[in-house]
């Protein structure tokens, strides 16, 4: 699982509340010389800081925004566009029952350190990340290997227990980056891989600082950038603040909508509102009552107003789903029609399942601005239907992993789902939502196994029509990706097909 962990907005911001803001800039990143001054140097600002370095052990996505495609690679890569390319395999070979994968490596590919990226290595990742001591944190998504072969150093050959629609894809996500052997263990406070940086320093709550790497394999896409500094900056204001002062360059992830107008009239911005896979999910548990009971899911689903909620908790900026699926997916089917908003028929549904009178849940709030807001709007549009939410604030991530993620402690919580094409999550055994469908199972595993689009087309939306009828999660809105970067800099992504900050194209413009 992969969980987005933004900050997001303050509402009733006055003209004393910025100056506070840009106070807490001034100490945080000692204003006083731009960033702007070197121009093969970037700092780039983000919400939250990663608890560790390494994407295959852990699922904040923090992580891989720092380090994916920076400091690691794949075997395959997802582009800018969502679309696979070959990475440090050139090419691969597919048998016609879809069972075996044959990779070709590249020649001269080293990890930092000097050490060589081989089969040998590359065998090495893949079995780490299946293994029965795997903390993988897609470990589900290497399940179907049944074996990883180096017959050479420059071939590797996977083959699977069952057709697997999307391995490539799969192959080119964070958790699947190539690790060496010798340094996989470090690789949580001082990550080691082939890309085009290298680590440098982490300056625990304040910034990770990388460096161009002399050696970089691939010449012809030498990044432009000599130093990338990461800096942490949760406070909205502050980020604002520190973006207008110069001491921060680009900051991808902007998390006050409500302000982003403001950037947005400023020439000497550029502003992006692009497309990410965070979506917006309240997630109930299942197998409580009265959660375990459809109609009541359903009835909560109709008692939210999806447009209104995106008003609410991020200033307009997102887009209402009915299920776990983003527009930019492949496959997407729009259900938001299954389950209205209609606070009349909710009701009648809560009626209809023994509860005329309403019912007391309570909402576990990651504390998060954005996700507190969310909750509150949520809180709101339930108690018209009847239905009294109780907030408890919980700490993110440690008390809200440990107490929902893995307890299943809860009735209902919020959260941002970030992993790419993760509907597959609703067929886990034992995820925290805790619901079992046969029904869902069945037409997934269609769509995963399928070995032509059409099948797979035709199956996903099948998935998507269950998850909207049966409602495991009130699925809320995909959240844009706002960003903001001085117009001088040129490279940045401007969407986010997988959560990360890739600059390896970005450059100051002369």
């Amino acid at each position: 699982m992969a969980m987005a962990s933004r900050t997001g907005r303050r509402t009733g911001f006055h003209a004393a509340r910025l100056g506070r803001g840009l106070l807490v800039a001034a100490a945080v990143l000692g204003l006083g010389g731009t960033a702007q001054a070197a121009k093969d140097r970037l700092v780039v600002g983000m919400p939250v800081e990663p608890t560790g370095l390494d994407p295959t052990v852990a699922a904040p996505v923090s992580i891989g925004q720092v380090t994916w495609q920076n400091v690691y690679q794949g075997l395959t890569r997802v582009d800018r566009h969502g679309k696979v390319q070959p990475q440090l395999a050139s090419g691969w070979t597919v048998s016609p029952d879809g069972l075996v994968y044959t990779f070709t490596l590249r020649d001269g590919v080293a990890f930092h350190d000097g050490t060589p990226f081989n089969a040998a290595a590359a065998k090495f990742s893949l079995d780490r990340a299946r293994g029965a001591d795997s903390t993988n944190p897609q470990k589900p998504y290497f399940e179907p290997i049944a074996s990883v072969d180096a017959p050479d150093a420059k071939t590797l050959v996977v083959t699977l227990k069952r057709p697997v629609s999307d391995l490539t894809y799969r192959l080119g996500m964070p958790a699947a980056v190539m690790v060496a052997s010798n340094s996989a263990d470090a690789n949580r406070t001082t990550p080691v891989g082939t890309g085009p940086f290298r680590f440098k320093a982490w300056a625990k709550g304040d910034r990770v600082e990388l460096e161009r790497f002399a050696d970089y394999w691939d010449k012809a896409h030498a990044p432009a950038l000599a130093q990338v500094t990461f800096r942490f900056l949760a406070d909205p204001q502050a980020q604002a603040a520190a973006l207008r002062a110069g001491d921060v360059d680009a900051f991808p992830e902007f998390s006050a909508p409500e302000i982003y107008t403001d950037f947005q009239k400023d020439k000497k911005f550029s502003t992006v509102v692009g497309n990410t896979e965070l979506k917006m999910v309240a997630g109930m548990n299942n197998a409580r009552k009265p959660f375990n009971d459809v109609r009541v899911r359903k009835a909560l689903m109709m008692a939210v107003d999806r447009k209104a909620l995106v008003e609410g908790a991020w200033s307009g900026f997102g887009t209402p789903i009915g299920s776990h699926y983003t527009p930019n997916d492949p496959g997407f089917v729009d259900t938001t029609g299954v389950l209205p908003y209609d606070p009349a028929k909710a009701k009648a549904l809560l009626a209809q399942a023994g509860y005329p009178n309403g019912f007391t849940f309570t909402l576990k709030t990651p504390q998060m601005a954005y996700l507190s807001r969310s909750g509150e709007v949520l809180q709101a549009m339930l108690a018209d239907v009847g239905v009294t939410v109780k907030i408890e604030p919980t700490e993110f991530p440690a008390k809200w992993v440990q107490e929902v993620f893995k307890d299943k402690a809860y009735d209902m919580t919020v959260m941002t789902h970030a992993e790419p094409l993760d509907i597959d999550i609703y067929a886990r055994p034992n995820y925290y939502f805790n619901y079992n469908s046969p029904k869902f199972n069945a037409a997934y595993t269609a769509a995963a196994t399928a070995t032509d689009d059409a099948a797979r087309t035709k199956a996903i939306g099948e998935a998507q029509r269950i998850l909207a009828e049966e409602v495991p999660a009130l699925f809320l809105f995909v959240m844009p990706k706002l960003g903001v970067w001085s117009a001088k800099v040129e490279g940045m992504w401007e969407s986010e097909p997988v959560p990360s900050n890739d600059l390896t194209e970005v450059r100051w413009r002369d």
